[in-house]
This record gives structure tokens, C-alpha cells and sequence, in this order.
């Protein structure tokens, strides 16, 4: 009878060797993204792009999606769907349903979603290095605890994350808000609101007396007198609806969300800049 031989334990990082040991697929990941957006910075079509690269459109779209660059109303409707049942379900369960919400193929809902692999930034990252479903991921988590606890602090994270977010005033003219940093180097507290060539400033201590003037969140308030009279006040109005710590009477909803007509468009209706729609 054969003699077993003695155990010999295993040594650390033992186990069969990798037939590409230099093969590292995030960082060929990383380096196609920021080609990628190379490219893209310098107006070139996702074709033009994907040719250069020697990948396929709907790549390079993906690579610039997880980049944070490339942006359009079917993505955008996409990732905050994909989102929303992300919070409740697995992956592949939020995938399915958002394909079946949407009226898209899975692989069509894929195309829209950054990778979720090889290309990762820390929760803390700068605006500007996460994707733009990170980015909503950011605002979605911060409104969720805002409308759960309105307070100073977590209103402060709503409002700073949401910084060069379109809104829409009571009578729905559009306008946008920047943070800016002091002499110190540190973002200061007050608001600039940028209406079309002219900006003018909202301090922060307005934004708080309007917080106070909330009732109930999520009811309907019917104007922006109604959260008292406040320099500035129709512009808080509507990022307090935006925030969803508030609600507008149904007659001003329309003026004051997206126009009727792209939200009536219906989502498997895709006209890219890939310049081609699906039949």
C-alpha cells in the first residue's frame, strides 16, 4: 500500500499562477476611460472616438458615463430609475425591472449604467472624479435623510451637492446656484443664484429662516410668501421643492418641474448622438 505523504501546509499567495500576472483589468479599465474622455473634451462623436480606440459606441458611451462626462435625458432617465429600485433590490432584480419600467432591453439598460467594476471612487471623491449616477446616488441618500431630519447640517449637504442643478421658480423660470470658496480656501455660506446674465446672492441665514417656516414636510405650500417674507424667497421655494421638502399646488407643478413635452417622451424613443433611433 502507497505510503501518504506528510501535509505540507500551503504558503501564502500559493494556488495556481495567473497565465497574465501583468494583466490588470481595472487599470485597462481606468486608462480607456480617461482616453476616452480625452477625446470627448476635444468634441469628438462617440464613432470618431470608438474608431480611434478600437471599441464599439456603446462602449466608449459607457466609459464616458462611468467618467461623469457624458450626459443625456434616456442615461439620466435610466440611472435615477435603475437607482430607485437599487435602494430595495439586488442588481440583477433592479436591472430587470428597470428594463421592464422603461419599455428597454436589459443590454440597453446596461449600456446606460456606469461599470460597476474596475473603477472606483471613495464616497468622499470630489464631484468631478464619480459618475453622474454616483453623483445622484450623493443628492437621492442626502434628500432621503433631509426629509427624514430637516436639519441645518443635513439641509447644508443637500444644498451644496445640488450646486449648478437646474431649478424653477413659482411662475417656472429657470435658474441655477453656485457655492463659492472664500480667502481661506473653505466654501462659504452663501449663495450665488445665477439668472440668466445676472447673479445675485442668498445667505444663508434666509435659507434657514424658510427651513423654520416649514410646517409639515412634503405638504403643500401655496407660494413663496407663504414661507414668509424673505430676500429671496422665490428661489428657496423652488429648491425646496426640488429637495422634497415641500410640495406646490398642481396648478404651478407643470411650470415649475420639466417641460410637458420631454417628459412625454417615451423612453425607448433613443436619439443619441450616435445619430441613429431605435425601431
Amino acid at each position: 500500500m502507497e505510503e501518504k505523504r506528510a501535509y505540507k501546509p500551503r504558503k501564502p499567495g500559493g494556488g495556481r499562477k495567473k497565465r497574465k500576472p501583468e494583466y490588470d483589468a481595472g487599470k485597462n479599465l481606468k486608462e480607456q476611460m480617461e482616453s476616452a474622455v480625452t477625446l470627448y473634451d476635444s468634441k469628438m462623436s462617440l464613432q470618431a472616438i470608438a474608431d480611434e480606440l478600437g471599441l464599439n459606441p456603446i462602449k466608449v458611451r459607457k466609459l464616458l458615463i462611468t467618467a461623469g462626462v457624458y450626459e443625456s435625458e434616456v442615461a439620466g432617465r435610466v440611472q435615477d430609475t435603475f437607482e430607485e429600485y437599487r435602494e430595495t433590490q439586488d442588481y440583477k432584480t433592479a436591472l430587470i425591472l428597470t428594463a421592464d419600467h422603461l419599455k428597454l432591453s436589459k443590454s440597453s439598460v446596461t449600456s446606460y449604467l456606469p461599470y460597476e467594476k474596475g473603477v472606483y471612487f471613495p464616497g468622499t471623491a470630489p464631484v468631478k472624479k464619480i459618475s453622474v449616477g454616483a453623483e445622484r446616488q450623493r443628492r437621492y441618500r442626502a434628500v432621503k435623510k433631509l426629509k427624514k431630519e430637516p436639519t441645518e447640517e443635513h439641509l447644508w449637504e443637500v444644498v451644496f451637492l445640488y450646486s449648478g442643478v437646474r431649478f424653477k421658480t413659482y411662475s417656472g423660470l429657470p435658474f441655477t446656484y453656485e457655492i463659492r470658496k472664500g480667502r481661506s480656501g473653505q466654501y462659504t455660506k452663501e449663495l450665488w443664484i445665477d439668472r440668466r446674465e445676472n447673479s445675485k446672492s442668498l445667505a444663508w441665514s434666509s435659507v434657514l429662516l424658510a427651513l423654520g417656516n416649514i410646517k409639515e414636510v412634503g405638504a403643500v405650500v401655496n407660494g413663496p410668501k407663504a414661507l414668509g417674507d424673505i430676500r429671496g424667497v422665490t428661489y428657496i421655494y423652488g429648491m425646496f421643492y426640488r429637495f422634497g421638502l415641500i410640495d406646490v399646488p398642481a396648478v404651478v407643478k407643470d411650470k415649475m418641474q420639466e417641460s410637458s413635452d420631454l417628459r412625454s417622451k417615451s423612453a425607448d424613443f433613443e436619439c443619441d448622438i450616435l445619430g441613429f433611433r431605435k425601431k
